[in-house]
Parts: C-alpha cells; sequence; structure tokens
C-alpha cells in the first residue's frame, strides 16, 4: 500500500494521520474498536481538557525529568498549537480559570467529529474492527478484520496503540507480546494518576462519598493541593494523582489538614484551653477541620495526643496507611511502553526502521490537566511528520 499506515484511533494516531495528510502523503488508520476515539471522548464526559495554557518553561516542568524529546515535540506542538488546532476545527475554546482549556460546548463529541471530518476531506481512508496481529516473517503487518486476515506492507507504519489503562476503551497494552515476539524492548506497564488502596476501619464507612478540601498531599518531594474523595476502596482524587510516581516509588505519603496555616498557628491554636470540649470539637472550633479531615486524623493517628506540639505537627502531617495505587486497568493513565532508548529523534524504531511510535505507548508521564492530551497530540504530530518524510 502506498503512503503510511496509522494503527490506533486515539488522539495521537488522528495527529499523526492528519500530520502525514498535511505533508501530502496518503493516510490509512485503523483501529481495533468497532468506532475511533473512544478513550477520547470519555475523557471528555466531565469537560474535555485539552491542555494547560502557560508558559512553555512551568509547563515543561510538569513532565518532571522528562526526555528531551518529548520535551522537543511539546515546544513544537504546545500549548498554544493546540489551541490553534481546536480554533482551526471550528471548535471554539476557551481557557478556566486554573489555565486549563476547554472546548465551549465542554464535549468531546462535536471536536472529534469535526476532525474525523476534517481528515475525511484530506483523504483519509479508515477501518475499525482492524485488531493489529503482530508482524509476519516478511515484516508485513498482519489484521483480523471482519472481512478475514489482512496483510499490509505500507511505506511506513505509525504505531500509536496506547498504554495499558482502560482496556474495555481501547488500550489493554497487547501489543507489548508482538513486540516481545520481534525481540523488541518494552518496560512494563505500572499505574499512574491513579487513586489509593485503603482498608479502612468500619467507621470510616459514614464518610465514604464525603470530599477532602483545603488539603495538601505529600509524598516524598511531591507536594499537591487538591481534593480527594473517600470510598469504600479508599482515596481518588485529583489532589492524589500528581503524586503518583513517588507513591509508586515506595515515598510515604501524608496529608497536611491545615495547609495554610504553619505549624507556629496550629501549636497555638490547639494550646488553647478546650475546657470540656472533645477533642473533635476542640480541632473544630480552633482549626475548622472538617468532620471527614477530623475521621481521618483519628483514623490515621489514634490515640490523639494532647500535648500541642505534638497534635499541631500531626495535624499539619497526618500518615497515611495504605496498600499501593489501585489496579492497572483503573488507572488514567499508565507508564511503561515502549523505552525512549529504542526509539531515534523522529520517534522511529532504531531496531524496526519504517516504524514510528507515539502517544501513551512510549514511556513518559504525565499529571492529568490538559498535560496527558497534550503529549499525545504532540508526540503523535512528531510521529507522523517523519514517517510522511520516511514514506515519500
Amino acid at each position: 500500500m502506498d503512503g503510511v499506515l496509522v494503527i490506533g484511533g486515539g488522539p495521537a494516531g488522528l495527529m499523526a494521520a492528519q500530520a502525514v495528510l498535511d505533508a501530502g502523503q496518503p493516510a490509512t488508520l485503523v483501529e481495533a474498536k468497532p468506532s475511533i476515539g473512544r478513550k477520547f471522548l470519555m475523557a471528555g464526559k466531565s469537560g474535555l481538557n485539552l491542555t494547560k495554557m502557560q508558559a512553555m518553561g512551568p509547563f515543561l516542568a510538569s513532565y518532571g525529568l522528562a526526555e528531551p524529546r518529548l520535551r522537543a515535540a511539546l515546544r513544537a506542538f504546545g500549548p498554544a498549537a493546540v489551541r490553534d488546532w481546536a480554533d482551526g476545527l471550528g471548535q471554539n475554546t476557551f481557557t478556566g480559570s486554573t489555565g486549563r482549556l476547554f472546548p465551549a460546548v465542554m464535549k468531546a463529541s462535536p471536536l472529534l467529529r469535526a476532525w474525523l471530518e476534517r481528515l475525511d476531506a484530506q483523504g483519509l481512508t479508515r477501518h475499525t474492527r482492524w485488531r493489529w496481529q503482530g508482524w509476519a516473517t516478511d515484516d508485513a503487518l498482519r489484521f483480523d478484520t471482519p472481512e478475514g486476515h489482512v496483510t499490509l506492507r505500507p511505506h511506513a507504519t505509525v504505531l500509536a496503540l496506547g498504554g495499558g489503562s482502560w482496556a474495555r476503551l481501547g488500550s489493554d497494552g497487547t501489543w507489548r507480546h508482538h513486540f516481545a515476539e520481534q525481540g523488541l524492548e518494552s518496560v512494563p506497564f505500572a499505574a499512574s494518576n491513579a487513586g489509593l488502596v485503603v482498608a479502612w476501619s468500619p467507621a470510616m464507612a459514614r464518610h465514604f462519598g464525603a470530599p477532602l478540601k483545603a488539603v495538601a498531599f505529600r509524598s516524598g518531594d511531591a507536594v499537591s493541593r487538591g481534593e480527594a474523595i473517600l470510598s469504600a476502596r479508599g482515596l481518588e482524587g485529583g489532589g492524589l494523582y500528581p503524586l503518583s510516581a513517588a507513591i509508586r516509588n515506595g515515598k510515604p505519603l501524608s496529608i497536611d489538614l491545615a495547609p495554610d496555616r504553619d505549624l507556629d498557628t496550629v501549636r497555638n491554636r490547639l494550646a488553647r484551653p478546650r475546657g470540656k470540649a472533645s477533642m473533635s470539637n476542640h480541632l473544630r472550633k480552633a482549626l475548622g477541620l472538617s468532620p471527614v479531615a477530623i475521621a481521618l486524623l483519628n483514623e490515621f493517628a489514634r490515640p490523639l495526643p494532647t500535648e500541642a506540639d505534638r497534635l499541631a505537627r500531626l495535624v499539619k502531617a497526618v500518615p497515611v496507611s495504605h496498600q499501593g495505587l489501585r489496579p492497572l486497568d483503573e488507572a488514567i493513565s499508565t507508564v511503561g511502553g515502549v523505552p525512549w532508548t529504542a526509539l531515534d529523534d523522529g520517534l522511529m524504531l532504531i531496531d524496526k526502521p519504517g516504524t514510528f511510535c507515539a502517544g501513551e505507548m512510549i514511556d513518559w508521564d504525565a499529571p492529568t490537566g490538559g498535560y496527558l492530551l497534550s503529549a499525545c497530540f504532540a508526540t503523535g504530530r512528531l510521529a507522523g511528520e517523519t514517517a510522511a518524510r520516511w514514506a515519500g
């Protein structure tokens, strides 16, 4: 077949296909599921967060000690480029108070529909229910399709097969088996942006579903301000997700229940006479702690000390006992996949010339808040551009 074959119909694959078509090369996109962009649509159910509109320095810093090639891709297709791309599809956007960029309609489906219409108009050929079955002995690509087995030999291939979470939406990670058959290296997947497993005592049941607000989470050197929700299974929420890497690496987790007050202030307030008030009432009146915050303090630090200094230190750093991150398929994203050492500067597999990788199947990590989609867009764009040059 002529041109470039893109395997995977998520945001990275779609952006790769667009880059190929923009370069004047034919593009064919195949997707294992019955429809395109399933995880993309799921992400948009609560408002599609496309990127974070901020200066490039702090934007890149949110990716931690990221591989230089990822940083280069993000510089080439950063927040402003994402906004211009969405606007170019006729999808008006707005920037929220936290800098996050959203479509004005707060849905993914109109944007995806406009995107596919644009790609179709540029000549994209696309097939659904085509599941990749790896490489044949002559390096041709094998597929199971509704019409039977199909073998393709494109001029170049972009793999945008996703990570290891949300298997029902298409990111099942089974592509690692095909890599292993070819002797291609991949890193086992691990959860990122995931909730915590906590074995609560029975006393916590009445707080399930309650939000934990106005707190700060700390694990190792990482600190995150944000909310979490107590559930029967543990703790979930945006306040915890940025700490996934530290928690995954075994760093202890603590919660500051009074992040806007320093230790001396908390100590002085707790040193006030409490008379006949219970400890819970004393904590509520002295510091304004919510019932769920007080319950957490009791859950992880009972019996509470009566001495003000020791109690203040606990309030500022409640030690959280947990059983680790939620299972892989419940994570918002994953780390692991294709290591950077297996890729060249254009995201081509060094040991499989003409085959490029994009999106979450590459071993990078990012918090929620627009950063995940931005990196998928940016790596898809880069892989598509270099694949088009290779095919040409």
